[in-house]
């Protein structure tokens, strides 16, 4: 395995599992973007800004607490002390599993072999699993007040004002955590919504409470310069608006990580720098494999593991079953989430036509549980008519730990009245998927 993040590991592990002998190549540490940089530091970034927002607003709850600040030495501390915890799991784990962990940088020199210094390592198969970095745009440096979340994590500060180029997950994600310590924040995003990817009256729920919070947004017209001084950053757009800051982030995507790796001179079928599979994620190499954010589509460390795991799986004979890109689940862990997974309303029509399409919308205000959580937004469900569930999309607080049984119905293509009979716990957020079902399925019970 050349890559140790989601990917790599997931891909290790299983391999292990079924009896291989497996080297698992890492240039840094064993959990990669995700684990050190990525989905866990910044979680717990945004679950210190979710305390921070309960303490302002204590009172409202009958509780006598005081918002004195951000103390981000702590919140580092608290952030670090997490990522510490799960590298060392990940590292017994390996070890336990038997898996070789190799300290250094992997350079493909034949469909079988890695060179790492003055060490070749053979293999039956290798599995390329580089990662990603973050992207920039063209003639757009990072450096000095243009900073990448890389950076934006390990601030020492908590910037008064900061301008965020980019309305995608990452983009937003740091956007609420700093609204919630006190910045003023300012999105441009070129294309017309934030989140972009989700469903479209999921994006306009999610401007409506970005707005509500006070976070600033441009829609719909591309970035153009930034100009930077000792004091901040100015930003123009191409319509000639300009904002200015103490920081801006760039939040416009990942890229490949596969420069300089030998993957070309191999003979690999290459597309700017990302590596061509076909669905079973075997490069143009019969015997090399490729997962994760290096194979085009969803850059999610969910689809690391899976295809990690898809893979050793696949070595080994099994022959594991394929899943599509659109039925694994996203979320976005901001204030409020997003969660979703399948086709969106949209999408639905453009595959099945208009007529075939039923959607229906639960809103969060008839929800009990989402009440006492005080967060609004709603469950939409996209169906077959006289058919199954093709996609779940929902916005909301804590949405994102819904995303479990929404991705059950829609991946065994389950249908509205086989789901209604099942039993929702109450009070719980969870009913509200229920309630959706329910109503799909001709025989809503709270909502009309």
């Amino acid at each position: 395995m050349l890559g140790a993040g989601s990917g790599g590991y997931a891909a290790a592990l299983r391999a292990s599992e079924l009896g291989m002998s497996v080297a698992l190549i890492e240039k840094d540490k064993v959990g990669g973007t995700c684990l050190h940089i990525g989905c866990i530091p910044t979680k717990t970034l945004l679950h210190a800004a979710e305390v921070a927002d309960f303490s302002r607003e204590a009172s409202k709850f009958g509780v006598n607490a005081e918002f004195q600040g951000i103390d981000i030495a702590g919140v580092t501390k608290y952030r670090e002390g997490i990522v510490a915890s799960k590298f060392k799991g990940l590292q017994g784990l390996l070890k336990a599993r038997g898996v070789v962990t190799i300290a250094g940088t992997g350079h493909l020199s034949s469909p079988t072999t890695v060179q790492v210094g003055d060490d070749v390592i053979i293999g039956k198969n290798v599995v390329l699993a580089t990662g990603s970095y973050s992207r920039s745009l063209p003639g757009l440096e990072i450096g000095g007040r243009v900073i990448t979340s890389e950076q934006a994590l390990n601030l020492d500060f908590v910037p008064k004002k900061v301008i965020v180029l980019g309305g995608g997950v990452i983009g937003v994600e740091f956007s609420s955590v700093w609204k919630s310590f006190g910045a003023e924040v300012q999105i441009v995003e070129a294309l017309p919504h934030l989140v972009p990817n989700e469903d479209e009256s999921v994006s306009k729920q999610f401007e409506r409470a970005f707005r509500k919070r006070g976070i600033g947004f441009s829609l719909g017209v591309r970035f153009q310069s930034v100009t930077q001084d000792e004091s901040g950053v100015v930003v123009t757009l191409e319509d000639g608006q300009t904002f200015d800051g103490e920081l801006l982030l760039v939040a416009v995507g990942r890229g490949p990580s596969t420069a300089g790796l030998g993957f070309e001179e191999v003979g690999v079928t290459m597309d700017r720098g990302f590596v061509i599979t076909n669905e079973r994620l075997e490069t143009s190499i019969p015997g090399l494999y490729a997962v994760g954010d290096i194979v085009p589509g969803l850059q999610l460390a969910q689809r690391g593991f899976s295809q990690g795991i898809f893979v050793a799986e696949e070595i080994a004979g099994l022959n594991p079953v394929v899943v599509d890109d659109v039925m694994i689940p996203k979320v976005t862990y901001s204030d409020p989430e997003v969660a979703s997974v399948g086709l969106s309303e949209a999408k639905a029509i453009e595959k099945h036509g208009t007529e075939s399409i039923t959607t229906y919308d639960y809103n969060l205000a008839g929800n009990g549980k989402s009440h006492i959580l005080e967060t609004s937004g709603s469950i939409k469900v996209v169906r077959l008519n006289d058919g199954p569930v093709l996609g779940v999309h929902m916005i909301g607080a804590r949405v994102g730990e819904l995303i479990g049984e929404a991705q059950l119905v829609v991946n065994w293509e389950a249908y509205p009245e086989d789901i209604a009979p099942f039993i929702h716990a109450h009070p719980t957020q969870n009913e509200a998927l229920g309630e959706a079902f329910l109503a799909l399925a001709g025989k809503p019970l709270h909502a009309i």
